[in-house]
C-alpha cells in the first residue's frame, strides 16, 4: 500500500468533508494524502469535488472501523491519522488502537472526557513505546482554550505561581457529532466518573509543582455579565498541558468559565442544559433528544459565516497580568475543521516536539500550531 503523509478518515461526513475540502487545499507542494472508508463511491465523489475545486485529490484507502486488519493497514500507510468519525464512545477506539500499534500520529476532535480518559489508560502506556502520539480534541474543543492560555502564560515571568481564568463567548449552531456525544456523555456520567477515578489513581502528578483548576458561578469583572464554570472537557486538556509543561509555574490554577452578558441569557442556557441533562438519563427520551439532529448534517454556509467564537484570558504571575483573547469564525465547522486540518499539517510537516503517549495540542505543537492557525485566519491577540 502506498504511504501517504497525512489520511483522513470520515471524509463523507459533514465535518470530516470540510476537513477533506481543506486539506486539499493547503497541502503543501510535493505532499501526499488519503481519504478512507468504507464507501468508495462516495469517497469518490469527495475526491472528484476536491480535485474540481482545485485542491489536491487525495488517494482513497479502504477502510472499516469494524475491521480491525483494515485499520491496521490504514494506520501503516500514513503518518498521520485524522479521523471524524464520532460520536468517539461509539466508533473511536479503532483507530486509536491502530495509531498505537503503528506507532504514527492520531488527531480527532472529540468532547467526549470519558473516550479520552478510557484511551489513556488502555493505550498511553503502549504509545510511549511505539513513539506514538494520540492527541485528541483538535477542534472547537479544546484548541482555543488550550493554545490560548499557552499563548498568555508565556507572556508572563518564569518560575512564578501562575492564575488564568477563561471566559468563552459564542454565537454558533454547534454539529450534530458534538450535540449527540453530549447527550451520549450525559446518560454515561457515573461510567464516566469511574473511568475518570481510574485515571486519576494511574496518572502521576508533576514533582514539586501544584496544578489544580477552580472557578464557581460568579460576575466577570472585565467582561461585564456572568461566568459560569463549564464543566467540560477542555479546562481538563488545558490542566494536563499545565502539567506536563514546566512553563506554567510552580503553581497554576485554571478557572474556566461560559460567559453570559445578562441573567436571562444564563437562566435560558442551564434551563436547555438541565433538560438535556435529565432527558439523557432514560432511554426512551435520549431516543428522542438523539432525534433532533443528524449527525452527520449542519447548517448552510451562509449560516456559518455568521458564527463567531471569542475567548478571553486574564492571566496573572510575577506582578504582571495580560488579557489575551482568540477569536475566529463559525466555531462548530468552519473553525473547527480548519484547526484540525491545521493540526495534521502542523505534525506532518512542521518541527514540533517529540512527545510520545497521550497529549495535548499544547505540548506536541505549541507555539508552532499557534503559528499556523493565526495565518490561517484565527486571531491570537495581546489585548492589555
Amino acid at each position: 500500500m502506498t504511504s501517504v503523509d497525512i489520511a483522513l478518515l470520515g471524509a463523507t461526513g459533514f465535518t470530516g468533508g470540510l476537513t477533506a475540502d481543506y486539506l486539499g487545499e493547503h497541502l503543501p507542494p510535493g505532499g501526499t494524502w488519503a481519504i478512507a472508508g468504507r464507501n468508495q463511491s462516495k469517497l469518490e465523489a469527495v475526491a472528484d469535488r476536491i480535485e474540481r475545486l482545485g485542491g489536491v485529490r487525495p488517494e482513497i484507502i479502504s477502510a472499516d472501523i469494524g475491521n480491525a486488519d483494515s485499520m491496521a493497514a490504514l494506520a501503516k500507510s500514513t503518518r498521520v491519522l485524522v479521523t471524524t468519525v464520532g460520536p468517539y464512545l461509539k466508533y473511536g477506539e479503532a483507530a486509536v488502537k491502530a495509531s498505537v500499534e503503528a506507532g504514527i500520529a492520531y488527531l480527532d476532535l472529540t468532547g467526549e472526557p470519558q473516550f479520552v480518559d478510557d484511551m489513556w489508560l488502555k493505550y498511553h502506556e503502549r504509545a510511549v513505546e511505539t513513539g506514538a502520539r494520540i492527541i485528541h480534541a483538535c477542534g472547537f474543543d479544546s484548541i482555543p482554550y488550550d493554545l490560548g492560555v499557552l499563548y498568555a502564560v508565556e507572556q508572563l515571568p518564569e518560575d512564578v505561581p501562575i492564575h488564568v481564568r477563561g471566559y468563552i463567548r459564542a454565537n454558533a449552531e454547534f454539529s450534530g457529532g458534538t450535540y449527540h456525544s453530549a447527550i451520549n456523555q450525559f446518560s454515561s456520567m457515573r461510567e464516566s466518573g469511574k473511568i475518570a477515578g481510574a485515571r486519576r489513581k494511574a496518572e502521576p502528578r508533576p514533582e514539586g509543582r501544584k496544578v489544580r483548576g477552580s472557578g464557581k458561578l460568579g460576575k466577570a469583572p472585565e467582561l461585564g455579565g456572568w461566568g459560569v464554570p463549564m464543566p467540560t472537557i477542555d479546562p481538563q486538556i488545558v490542566l494536563r498541558s499545565a502539567r506536563t509543561l514546566a512553563r506554567y509555574g510552580p503553581e497554576f490554577t485554571y478557572s474556566h468559565f461560559a460567559h453570559f452578558k445578562t441573567r436571562r441569557m444564563l437562566a435560558a442556557s442551564g434551563l436547555g442544559l438541565g433538560v438535556a441533562f435529565l432527558g439523557a438519563q432514560l432511554p426512551p427520551t435520549r431516543a428522542l433528544l438523539l432525534k433532533v439532529k443528524d449527525p452527520g448534517a449542519g447548517p448552510s454556509e451562509a449560516k456559518r459565516e455568521k458564527s463567531w467564537f471569542r475567548f478571553s484570558v486574564f492571566a496573572e504571575g510575577g506582578g504582571k497580568k495580560v488579557h489575551a483573547e482568540v477569536t475566529g469564525g463559525d466555531p462548530g465547522y468552519t473553525e473547527t475543521s480548519k484547526m484540525l486540518s491545521e493540526s495534521a499539517l502542523c505534525l506532518a510537516y512542521d518541527d514540533v516536539p517529540q512527545v510520545a503517549g497521550q497529549t495535548t495540542t499544547a505540548v506536541a505543537m505549541g507555539d508552532a500550531l499557534i503559528t499556523r492557525l493565526q495565518k490561517a485566519g484565527i486571531t491570537f491577540r495581546t489585548v492589555a
